[in-house]
């Protein structure tokens, strides 16, 4: 799999509501935003980058990338962002990832595809759980996850457990899958990167 085949997709869709409601890829985390951290792991490693946003779009596609909307509405979920951004890729992979996990690694694309196998599908897992909304996913699934979300369906993990799925081994860098709902998160993020650095 060459970086040509997946395409970056950014979940940036939510109601941020442990953020008081805020649009989370918007918010400030030390110098950029959180959406601009996100794009930081994907671009130059991905054919093209999509952002899933259901607000703001005149600032996110200010980015330079394409905004996709959920297919439907309601805010229901990263799974209805991940069908969206699989029904609106144009390559036969894609890598997933939250807008609000602005330390994930920089070699975060060659991780999961080298870890895919024969799978169809990559999950991050950090030495002791699993990141769902980090992962590297077959396009030919969007039918699948249409169906399933008609089902009604709105758990991630037990959409993937409907497949055929493996772990990628991130054990060497837990913190970098530490996302940000809250103020306090950012906080002791931002602390903990600063003694990192020291």
């Amino acid at each position: 799999m060459t970086h040509d085949e997946v395409t970056g997709l950014i979940l940036a869709g939510g109601q941020g509501r442990r953020m008081g409601g805020r649009d989370k890829g918007l918010e400030p985390f030390g110098t950029a935003r959180l959406i601009e951290h996100a794009k930081r792991c994907l671009e130059g490693r991905v054919a093209e980058v999509l952002i899933n946003a259901n607000r703001h779009l005149d600032e996110y596609q200010a980015l330079g990338s394409r905004v996709i909307r959920d297919r439907e509405g309601g805010y229901q979920g990263p799974l209805m962002g991940i069908w969206s951004g699989l029904e609106a890729a144009e390559t036969p992979w894609v890598v997933v990832v939250p807008c609000d996990s602005p330390a994930l690694p920089n070699d975060l694309v060659e991780r999961l595809i080298a870890a895919i196998g024969e799978a169809d599908i990559a999950v991050a897992h950090d030495g002791e759980r699993d990141h769902p909304v980090v992962a590297l996913i077959r396009r030919d699934l969007a039918a699948d996850l249409g169906e399933a979300l008609r089902e009604g369906e709105r758990k991630i993990d037990r959409w993937y457990a409907r497949h055929a799925w493996v772990r990628a081994d991130f054990s060497d860098c837990p913190a970098a899958f530490a996302n940000l709902n809250t103020e306090d998160d950012k906080a002791r993020l931002a602390q903990q990167l600063r003694a990192d650095e020291a």
